[in-house]
């Protein structure tokens, strides 16, 4: 029979024991304090990725020449980012930039079948190796804790799993996700079947499903938001067929399958004549409802018997639901989308298609076979973004594979208007990131011309940034700090979101002063990076001339503590946004940080050669103006 075991008492006797030394005694301490009542237990491994973040500080630096941008004269579009670097070095990133950001999130990781899918410290983690599960364990919770911080308050994680981690899965976010023991304050909100519509031999059975957990970042603040989102009750559109457009005709490649809601089937021959017409009208009207017309050709062949929805007689389902158009969604399947209105969907997830289709989708996009096997659907993602993430909401996913979180992302702002921004993190492994990921997406955004000859024009109201991760040494000196401000130069422009450069600030030209001042601005916003705090009183000047401006000038200045010279700026003080670095930058991430291993170094005192080379960048800026 157990019983209660006094843990203070325990301390008690550690800390009187004559036998063991201080060291010893803090640890047995820990572990007696740290011992959990309820939860996961497991080994705890060691990581590379985080054993080098006790002597180096991740910064990001964007690849110029992959960057594509469309942005025109008064229209701005979204700033994407695939980041190529370890998924935990680029989360302690972000969060400086992004803390409470993110409306959603979709991961997905290695299931951790011990059949190769699972890489811990750049070797394969197979199923005899009898730590699998704790490597694992502590592979994601790392990642999970940080993404937490990351989320915003109405932020919602999709994270897809299989029988082999999902129990795991589900208790360690449990302990993440949940303020505490009582189910009524759970954070958890479902755990979502998907049909992959094919199966794997399982033992006794033929598994056909994989899980999708859900967790918010506080579920009481998502009351009635399914209720409020548009009634999207089939998957998202590719190619839409819309009875408030003139008439439209669709071809299809040969062997194209057509399924409408109901379960009807049609399959086309093989030829160029496969093709479906809606008829914008004169409208009928059957049984007091109006009838969209939906016309077949020849080349169609019937399955079974055709529903009298598909012939055009009849736009409500059995539900009473009204259909307001049709449409082709990714894999050339024809669906319905339903009025607005209040939709509750339900754990079983849609059919998005085999696996085999997915691929056969992204050799499309690629114009090359085996590129990546069996992506995850593009319509999939794009439901879940549709549920939870605004129209100007921001997405993550880390685990970016192929980049089909972000295709989805920009195929839904093109149907539904919206802003969405989306951050992929992924490692180049075999270059993936660049050959893959980019890639795919590239040929997205500016369009692309499949196997078969077909044109798909581009999503090209949409921007896409490459960052590469980089470490500074985590050393707080004054000259490695200086170092470490030059290096965050690109991860402030993503946390502010302005990316253009200006030469000009006020009457100061800063041609050739990037070492001592750069200015920032774009579509109404402004920085300023100050790396000499010797030119302040000349952008003081300029500031003391401006007029009145909606948002103060955020400044990041260079400091080697906490103190952002807030003195120097007191005759403009309520114009300007002062921000110290790189200690803000410190401040921001070191709660994700292990603890450093280097011994902090006080040398704020410059070297000679430092103190001549700062005083010629001075005499040369004030010569020029």
């Amino acid at each position: 029979m157990s019983r209660h075991i006094d843990k203070e008492a325990l301390v008690a006797a550690v800390m009187s024991s004559t036998e063991l030394d201080n060291e010893q005694k803090s640890q047995l301490i820990r572990l007696i304090r740290e011992q959990k009542k309820y939860g996961l237990v497991w080994e705890d491994s060691t990581e590379d990725a985080w054993e080098k973040m006790k002597t180096s500080i991740p910064v990001l630096n964007e690849v110029d020449d992959k960057r594509i941008l469309n942005d025109k004269d008064g229209e701005h579009y979204p700033n994407h980012a695939i980041i190529e670097a370890d998924n935990l070095h680029a989360l302690i990133a972000l969060t400086y930039t992004h803390e409470g950001s993110f409306d959603m999130m979709y991961f997905d990781p290695p299931y951790n079948t011990g059949n190769g899918d699972f890489t811990y410290n750049d070797k394969i983690v197979d199923e005899e190796d009898s730590y699998r599960h704790s490597k694992w364990l502590s592979f994601m919770e790392k990642r999970l804790r940080i993404a937490r911080r990351l989320l915003s308050e109405r932020g919602v994680i999709f994270i897809s799993i299989d029988d082999y981690s999902q129990a795991q899965l589900k208790v360690l976010c449990d302990s993440i996700f949940d303020s505490s023991s009582n189910p009524k304050h759970s954070n958890f909100i479902t755990t979502l079947i998907w049909n992959k519509q094919h199966s794997q031999q399982q033992g006794l059975f033929k598994k056909y499903h994989e899980y999708v957990v859900v967790y918010a970042k506080n579920k009481s603040l998502l009351k009635n938001v399914l209720s409020e989102a548009d009634g999207l009750i089939e998957a998202g559109a590719m190619k839409k067929i819309s009875t408030k457009n003139p008439a439209s005709t669709f071809a299809f490649p040969a062997g194209t399958k057509v399924e409408a809601p109901d379960g009807t089937t049609f399959s086309g021959t093989y030829g160029d004549s496969e093709k479906v017409t809606v008829v914008e009208g004169p409208f009928t009207v059957v049984n007091g409802q109006t009838a969209f017309p939906i016309v077949l050709s020849a080349g169609w062949t019937q399955k079974k018997q055709m529903s009298s929805w598909f012939k055009g007689l009849d736009t409500y389902d059995t539900k009473g639901q009204k259909i307001v158009e049709f449409y082709f969604n990714s894999t050339g399947k024809i669906k319905c989308r339903k009025e607005r209105g209040a939709v509750t969907p339900n754990t079983f997830l849609p059919e998005f298609g085999m696996g085999s289709e997915q691929t056969s989708h992204l050799e499309d996009i690629m114009g090359k076979p085996d590129t990546f096997t069996n992506p995850k659907p593009v319509e999939m993602i794009k439901l879940f973004i549709e549920w939870f993430c605004p129209k100007n909401g921001k997405l993550l996913d880390i685990f970016a594979g192929s980049g089909t979180t972000l295709e989805a992302t920009m195929q839904l702002n093109a149907e539904d208007g919206g802003h969405r921004q989306c951050i992929l993190v992924t490692n180049n492994e075999n270059n993936i990131c660049e050959e893959v990921t980019y890639e795919r997406n590239k040929r997205v955004i500016e369009g692309y011309t499949t196997p078969k000859g077909e044109q798909v024009a581009g999503l090209n109201h949409n921007n896409l940034r490459y960052y590469k991760l980089d470490f500074n040494p985590r050393k707080q000196s004054h000259q490695g700090n200086r170092e470490l401000f030059y290096g965050l130069k690109d991860l402030l422009s993503i946390k502010e979101n302005i990316y253009q450069e200006e030469q000009q600030f006020g009457s100061l030209s800063l041609e050739g002063k990037e070492q001592m001042l750069r200015y920032f601005a774009e579509n109404g916003r402004e920085m300023l990076m100050v790396y000499d705090t010797r030119v302040i009183p000349f952008i003081v000047n300029e500031i003391a001339q401006r007029g009145e401006q909606e948002q103060p000038l955020k400044i990041y200045i260079f400091a080697d503590g906490a103190y952002p010279y807030t003195d120097d700026f007191a005759s403009v003080v309520d114009k300007v946004s002062l921000v110290p670095m790189p200690y803000a930058y410190y401040r921001g991430i070191k709660d994700s940080l292990p603890e450093e291993t280097t011994t902090k170094v006080d040398d704020t005192e410059l070297t000679d050669e430092e103190q001549q080379t700062m005083m010629a960048e001075a005499i040369a800026f004030e010569s020029k103006e």
